[in-house]
This record gives structure tokens, C-alpha cells and sequence, in this order.
């Protein structure tokens, strides 16, 4: 697709995470020094950094806006794309399942969309990368998913463990058996048979993991663990190689993180709503004290609200690298994530009397535009 060339004029541009007023010029999808093509009305707006999105599964209400109806994966994420640019996202990582959990979890699923992602991804302005959330326990799949990291070049894995131990250490049936057995595909007895085996054998994993975590550290992958609720935990997956502590439960495993160098990635609709919704850590309470990276999650909206109600507590640059530069690094994506000559044209643009998003500028492409901008951006044409 054509690389576009024009200026943004009389903006406020977070510049070197310095908020000032700024034009700011792109060609060849780069940030320029020097002006060329049509010249853009930016006066009354703000020009942030691209959001980048290290963890969302937002996508699966376009993929399967009901249950069990997927239709289409590559229109899906086409839809997805919509939703992404519309709140000003330009690197999505997508946290796709896999696991013994069936249905838009499970492996089959899992492969479908990697399918679908190799398709859909090129043709898109949206730089869209996946994130691998690998029940671990499932060590007859480790060749498989090792095999599907090399073969779709999957920069990130995160290692789950969402068997219900709790439950089946007591010898207590688990909560919600019976629709997690229909979803799987499976009868209630049988499903109930493969958490108990997986259940029994963790111990055997763990001491086998370290072949699955190095082999992906071979392949250059960035590793997580998801739901880190005790320093032991941490320590465990942080001795190998596991970089990456994703929504850690209480504050006794982000302390550890912290101490560690492990990064800490939280989700943004926790630090909104003011709490987790399961009772696990509030992301607040850990914020200058570990925190990386703020996710979506669940909630493709929650990063731009998010950093924009904590720069009112410490300040906009701060604030808005939990969103961009932070993240971006942590993927080792080294051209994106500030305002700066030389990176990636990826920008969100906001009216800045109230901070309403109206253009959203990925690669230097527009991907999403409404509003006033829109009148503007024709009028430059």
C-alpha cells in the first residue's frame, strides 16, 4: 500500500515526552524533519503516541459475537481493527488461548486463528501480533505450540495454569464443570477426568518446564506467567526466563517482581474500576512501585481512559508511557512508542478541549477518523 506523505500543523504534540506545541511531519511512514505533502489543521488538538496494547482479548466478540457462532475469523479481525483504531491502538497484541478449556480456547481454535492472522494481518494499518496463553500443564502439546511458535512466528507466549487445584485437591467437583465440559466438547465424567490428570501431574511438569521455557527462549520468544499469586511463584517462573509477571494477584508477587527485574504488566480496566473484579491486586497500589505496562484486557477502551485520568496524577508523559514507550519496549519494538524523528508514524489524535479521539495514524496510515479532523483532513486533500 502507498506510504502517505503530509504535515500535521499547530498541534500540541507529545514530543520527547515533552507536551508542546509542534508540527509534525511523515513520509514513508516515518516522522520526518521536514515538511512534504498536503498540510493538516492540527490546531486545537493533541498529538499522543500510538497505544500499544500488550494484552487483549477483546477481539473475541468479533469473532464470535455469540457463543459458538464464528462465522468468519478473517472478518472478525477486520472488525477488530475497527474497534483498535477507534481507541487509538496501533500495536494490538491479541491474547489468543490455549488450552483444555475447549471451544474459543482450545487448540483447534487456537490454530484457526493463527491461520487467520497470518492472512488478515498484512493488509491491515494496525500492526497486529499474537500472544500465546499456553496451559503449560498440557505437556503432551509442548512440541505442538513450540511448532506453532516457529511456524507463525509468534513473539509471545504466557504460561497459564487455570486448572481449579483448589477444588480438586479437596476432592471437590469444580465449580462450573458441567458447562466447561459442554464448551469443551466433552461429557461432564470425561472432562472431570482430564482436570484431575492434569491436576496429579503438575509437579512432573514443573520440573520438566524448564525444556518448554528454554526451547522458546531459543526461538527468541518474550515469555510471561499469568496470575502470579505468591513471591514463590515468581521467583519459580523468573529463574527461567519467564521475564514477565501478567496481572500478578496479590502484592506480595509484585514486590517480588519488582525486586527481581521481572516487568509487571497490569490490566487498565483494574486501575480504572479501582480494583480487580476477582479481589486480586489493585493496579494503584503498585503504581510507581514496579508498574510497566498498562493492558486492555478485556476492555479495548480502557488504556486511552486510563492514562488519560492518571496523567491528572503523574502527568501526561509519565502516564501515557504505561500505555506506549513501556510496552513497546517490553515487546522489544524499538521504533515505536514515543514522538520522535526516525520512529514509526503511529499517533493518536485528541481534541484537547475535551480529549475526544478523532484520528488515529498507524504506520502512517489513517485508520480511524471522525469528527472535525475528518472535515480537515479533506480539506488538505
Amino acid at each position: 500500500m502507498a506510504n502517505m506523505a503530509f504535515m500535521l500543523q499547530g498541534g500540541k504534540a507529545l514530543w520527547s515526552e515533552q507536551l508542546d506545541q509542534r508540527d509534525i511531519c511523515v513520509a514513508d511512514a516515518i516522522l520526518q524533519d521536514s515538511p512534504t505533502g498536503p498540510v493538516i489543521d492540527a490546531s486545537g488538538y493533541v498529538i499522543l503516541p500510538g497505544i500499544v496494547d500488550i494484552h487483549g482479548d477483546g477481539f473475541e466478540r468479533h469473532v464470535a459475537p455469540r457463543r459458538g457462532a464464528v462465522k468468519d475469523l478473517c472478518l472478525g479481525l477486520r472488525k477488530t481493527e475497527h474497534e483498535l483504531a477507534s481507541n487509538g491502538i496501533t500495536t494490538a497484541v491479541l491474547a489468543q488461548f490455549y488450552s483444555w478449556e475447549g471451544g474459543m480456547r482450545g487448540p483447534e481454535f487456537a490454530c484457526d486463528m493463527l491461520e487467520a492472522v497470518d492472512v488478515v494481518a498484512p493488509s491491515l494499518a494496525t500492526d497486529i501480533l499474537v500472544q500465546l496463553r499456553f496451559e503449560y500443564l498440557m505437556q503432551d502439546h509442548w512440541d505442538r505450540v513450540l511448532g506453532l511458535v516457529a511456524k507463525h512466528k509468534i513473539p509471545y507466549v504466557v504460561l497459564n495454569d487455570h486448572v481449579p487445584h483448589s477444588a480438586l485437591s479437596r476432592g471437590k467437583k469444580p465449580p462450573r464443570l458441567v458447562g466447561q465440559a459442554l464448551k469443551s466438547g466433552r461429557n461432564p465424567e470425561t472432562h472431570l477426568e482430564l482436570l484431575k490428570s492434569l491436576h496429579e501431574g503438575k509437579e512432573g511438569v514443573l520440573s520438566a518446564l524448564p525444556r518448554l521455557t528454554q526451547a522458546l527462549l531459543d526461538q527468541n520468544v518474550l515469555i510471561g506467567s499469568h496470575d502470579d499469586a505468591t513471591a514463590e511463584t515468581r521467583g519459580f517462573f523468573h529463574a527461567l526466563g519467564v521475564s514477565i509477571s501478567e496481572f500478578p494477584e496479590t502484592r506480595e508477587a509484585a514486590e517480588c517482581a519488582h525486586e527481581l527485574g521481572s516487568a509487571i504488566i497490569m490490566g487498565a480496566p483494574n486501575m480504572l474500576r479501582g480494583g480487580s473484579h476477582t479481589g486480586n491486586l489493585n493496579a494503584k497500589d503498585i503504581l510507581g512501585q514496579g508498574l510497566d505496562a498498562l493492558a486492555s484486557d478485556y476492555h479495548y477502551p480502557a488504556p486511552l481512559q486510563c492514562a488519560l485520568r492518571l496523567s491528572h496524577d503523574i502527568g501526561l508523559a509519565q502516564a501515557w508511557a504505561l500505555v506506549s514507550k513501556n510496552p513497546a519496549r517490553l515487546l522489544g519494538l524499538e521504533d515505536r512508542g514515543i514522538l520522535e524523528l526516525g520512529y514509526r508514524a503511529d499517533m493518536v489524535i485528541l481534541r484537547e478541549e475535551d480529549h475526544a479521539l478523532e484520528a488515529t495514524i498507524a504506520n502512517g496510515r489513517f485508520s480511524h477518523v471522525t469528527g472535525d479532523f475528518a472535515n480537515r483532513l479533506l480539506r488538505a486533500a
